[in-house]
């Protein structure tokens, strides 16, 4: 489990890598509405929930920090990486099995906010899952600037069994 979601940070790393400041605050108009850097903050703010989350057993992804330097900067995005991959490996079995309480809002026309029952493992396999997709926009916008990505960036894991197992029948 820690192992992939170590895979999906190194992914984010070799993305952040290989993009230049300008490509990871560009905005493509109409296509997209935010940036690289809007996508990688986001998936980094619901990292930074759950490791805050750890001192009181209560994670809210609602509380981000829309702006800020990793949404502006891939070093600043890197060096946050590199606290988030250092907190999973300091995790235990007995941790990832920790029970908590998950606080997020569900509606979109009212407030509305939802608490419930979850665990460490759950919400990192939803950090994890929700990191993947935010990286199939970034792939997105990628390729509108004509960049490369890294290899299977934005596939999520069943997709890729989906698409190993094709390759085989062929």
């Amino acid at each position: 489990m820690i192992n992939s979601q170590l895979t999906i940070l190194q992914q984010a790393q070799a993305y952040l890598k290989a993009t230049t400041s300008s490509q990871y605050t560009q905005i493509i108009h109409p296509l997209f509405i935010s940036s690289a850097g809007a996508h990688m903050r986001h998936i980094l703010d619901h990292y930074r929930a759950i490791i805050t989350g750890m001192d009181d057993g209560f994670i809210d992804y609602d509380k981000r920090s829309r702006g800020g330097d990793s949404e502006l900067n891939p070093n600043s995005a890197l060096a946050e990486i590199e606290q988030i991959k250092t907190f999973l490996l300091s995790l235990s079995k007995s941790q990832l099995k920790m029970a908590m309480q998950l606080s997020t809002e569900i509606s979109v026309t009212e407030k509305q906010v939802e608490v419930v029952n979850t665990t460490l493992a759950r919400e990192l396999i939803f950090a994890g899952s929700h990191a993947i997709h935010h990286f199939a926009m970034i792939e997105q916008i990628a390729k509108a600037q004509n960049k490369a990505t890294p290899q299977q960036f934005g596939i999520a894991p069943a997709t890729a069994t989906f698409l190993r197992s094709e390759k085989c029948a062929h």
